[in-house]
């Protein structure tokens, strides 16, 4: 098949976003009140600030922002990890960075399946979650058995998923009815299953070593377990999401409120307690199983290593000081802890900057533009107007962030004491390939926008 007939695979992953995004919000009807929330505070924000809605619009992120989502999944086997990789390289998505998030107390590790590049972000930056269970943190030797084997016998892709993903990569690329075929067979996969693989009592037993072990083995595949859009203030959502009947948990997961938003920021409500039929004998047996929950996310701006060692310090020095109880009764406390702690942290783009502590893409003015473009000395550009910069959006995910929405959404007395033990060799063993960094994209994009400053319009160096 000639590459010209292929659908480029961020068509792909767009068509599958939406795809999945659909799915969810029938699945979950609270997801579709979380979407219309969103959009409305986003609209609201932006008409309040025209100045940031003509940045964003010129840097291209406008229109990405109302159809960026993020979900994730957990996967039970290696050979589950590594077919989920290709699965997700059909639609240009790749494994950046490795998350042990046994250090908060979930026996699972993982990495996040999102597209690289700065234009392929723009396209669609939909991004997969992706979490490996680990039996081996498991202590009680006969259950990771019964677990490893119970796993064994399950297969969570489709057939014609799987021969269209050998078919794309023997080929190349999938045309336009293979993109539409595989979009459709990648969904099952991570449809929601109200059919158990096991009994009751095993249920129990794996729930007993951890809610998320329970999540993981006792379905036929790895349902999606939230989906998340992106608003551009997340107080905003917070505070509004009681009127909409949704229960918001006590704190947002991540730093505090800024002008100039780092990293990460997540809330959500509480997960669901769900109706599902278990195995007995020949028959079934009616339970219940909590996990998918519905999720909000505010993004800021990538950090360099030199930023993000200072946010893990001041981060720990927060929770040195007060720790978010899972009921809420310190919110106040914990958050007037962490905005204090955090005002270490420069709060105005050029402090940001000037010291190192994110990254940033420069562009051209108009009269950088007549000039021919520029010398070696950034600042002084910037200084005389012939280059704006700009926050670079953070892609990516944080341990702590992530481990503390698992947690609270999986109930007060879901947190179980495991050793940590970060293994990426190991899971970079199962995934079949090595994840990519983060830092090392981050500041390829800064390069390249800097390098484009320092030529002619015409492609001639300046």
């Amino acid at each position: 098949m000639s590459a010209a007939t292929h659908i480029s695979p961020d068509i792909i992953r767009s068509r599958f976003s939406a795809a999945m995004s659909a799915m969810y919000r029938d699945e979950v009807p609270a997801y579709g009140t979380l979407l219309e929330l969103v959009g409305e505070v986003n609209a609201e924000t932006l008409a309040a600030d025209p100045a940031e809605r003509a940045r964003l619009a010129a840097n291209g992120d406008l229109a990405r922002i109302s159809e960026e989502r993020h979900g994730a999944i957990r996967v039970g086997a290696a050979g589950e990890l590594h077919t989920i990789r290709r699965l997700f390289a059909v639609m240009g998505m790749f494994p950046v960075g490795y998350y042990d998030l046994s250090e908060a107390g979930v026996p699972v590790h993982s990495t996040a399946f999102r597209p690289v590049g700065d234009a392929a972000l723009k396209i669609n930056p939909f991004r997969v979650f992706t979490s490996l269970l680990r039996l081996d943190l498991i202590a009680q030797e006969e259950l990771r058995d019964a677990a490893a084997a119970i796993l064994a016998e399950r297969r969570i892709f489709t057939p014609a998923c799987l021969e269209l993903i050998a078919k794309a990569e023997a080929e190349g690329g999938l045309d336009d009815a293979g993109a539409t075929r595989f979009v459709a067979e990648a969904l099952e996969t991570f449809r929601w299953q109200p059919r158990a693989n096991v009994t009751l009592d095993m249920y129990r037993r794996l729930h007993d070593a951890h809610r998320l072990v329970a999540d993981v083995v006792s379905f036929r595949g790895p349902h999606i377990n939230h989906l998340t859009p992106r608003t551009l203030d997340i107080d905003a959502v917070q505070a509004r999401m009681p009127s909409r009947g949704i229960a918001p948990k006590a704190v947002v997961e991540g730093p505090p409120t800024r002008r100039c938003p780092l990293l990460l920021r997540q809330t959500s409500f509480k997960a669901l307690q769900e109706p599902v039929a278990f195995r007995s004998g020949d028959g079934w047996t009616d339970g219940s199983h909590t996990a998918r929950f519905g999720e909000i996310e505010q993004r800021g701006v990538a950090l360099t290593p030199k930023g993000r060692a200072l946010y893990d310090r001041l981060l720990a020095a927060t929770r040195d000081k007060a720790r978010p109880a899972a009921d809420g009764s310190n919110a106040q406390d914990y958050m007037a802890a962490l905005s204090a702690t955090f005002a270490a942290f420069p709060d105005d783009w050029e402090s940001i900057r000037t010291e190192g502590l994110a990254y940033f893409t420069y562009s051209l003015t108009g009269k950088g533009v007549a000039a021919g473009g520029i010398g070696g000395d950034i600042a002084a550009s910037i200084a005389d107007g012939l280059v704006r910069f700009d926050p670079i959006v953070y892609e990516d995910f944080l341990p702590v962030s992530a481990a503390g929405i698992f947690q609270s959404n999986l109930g007060d007395g879901a947190a179980q004491d495991f050793v940590a033990s970060p293994n990426q060799r190991r899971f970079e063993a199962d995934l079949g390939a090595q994840v990519l960094n983060e830092f090392d994209h981050y500041a390829a994009i800064e390069a390249a926008s800097l390098a484009a400053c320092r030529r002619a319009p015409d492609g001639t160096a300046a």
